[in-house]
């Protein structure tokens, strides 16, 4: 269950289970990464859309929700836990590379990209691009568990842009970027090879869980073999 903390004085979803909608309003850069043990500190650097943060909220990182732990005019800070180290692309990031930065979103903003929850689900990795009229074609492979919630003409983020999915495979699929997303995010610097950090769509993944509860309760002590019309309709799908 997603939990959203709501400060309706502020007008702001806040904290660890931030909602933000994968329209990226900064690119930041890394100032650096100050190692504490197994887990991190970064120290970003942002520009107009990030100089009156608030201590505590909650910004996306390339995807990745972290939390204002310290700021100064432009600058900010926020702790990188192990999970986020081990699950996404930030524990590989150099001082001086570009991230994409959204803050979270506000109750009466208006929502046009989709929820983007800023939990990442899977590291995936650049295949190719090519050129597609104005716009570039970027072919991605990503782990078979996280491909399992991609589909066609669905929602997807990558480093925390939304995107919609063109086609996809058993461990790949493929999104068309248009001129203006390309000069608003880092995705423009994407090359063959480049490591990406992947949120699968919200809603899908719910879905998913609840048929697999069911395909449990069907299978158990079953043979799958044994599938057929007559056995759809006596449980009800037919």
């Amino acid at each position: 269950m997603l939990c959203l903390r709501v400060d309706l004085g502020k007008q702001s979803i806040d904290e660890g289970d931030a909602v933000f909608t994968g329209l990226i309003q900064d690119i930041g850069t890394l100032i650096r990464t100050d190692r504490q043990g197994s887990d991190a500190r970064m120290v970003i650097k942002s520009h107009g859309a990030f100089q009156q943060l608030e201590l505590g909220e909650s910004i996306s990182v390339d995807g990745a929700c972290l939390t204002v732990a310290a700021f100064s005019g432009n600058v900010f800070s926020a702790d990188v836990s192990v999970e986020t180290l081990n699950r996404t692309t930030l524990g590989s990031k150099a001082a001086g590379s570009r991230l994409n930065l959204e803050r979270a979103l506000r109750l009466g903003d208006r929502l046009g990209g989709h929820l983007v929850s800023g939990h990442v689900d899977a590291v995936g990795t650049l295949l190719n691009r090519s050129q597609d009229g104005r716009s570039w074609r970027l072919f991605f492979e990503v782990p078979p568990e996280a491909a399992r919630y991609i589909v066609e003409k669905g929602s997807i983020a990558i480093d925390g842009i939304s995107l919609t999915v063109n086609g996809c495979g058993l461990d790949c699929f493929d999104v068309n970027i248009v001129p203006h997303t390309a000069r608003q995010t880092t995705i423009q610097w994407l090359e063959s090879g480049d490591r990406v950090n992947i949120e699968t769509d919200l809603i899908g993944k719910y879905v998913g869980k609840m048929l697999s509860g069911w395909e449990r309760k069907l299978f158990k002590g079953s043979d799958r073999s044994s599938i057929d019309l007559s056995f759809l309709e006596k449980h009800g799908f037919l």
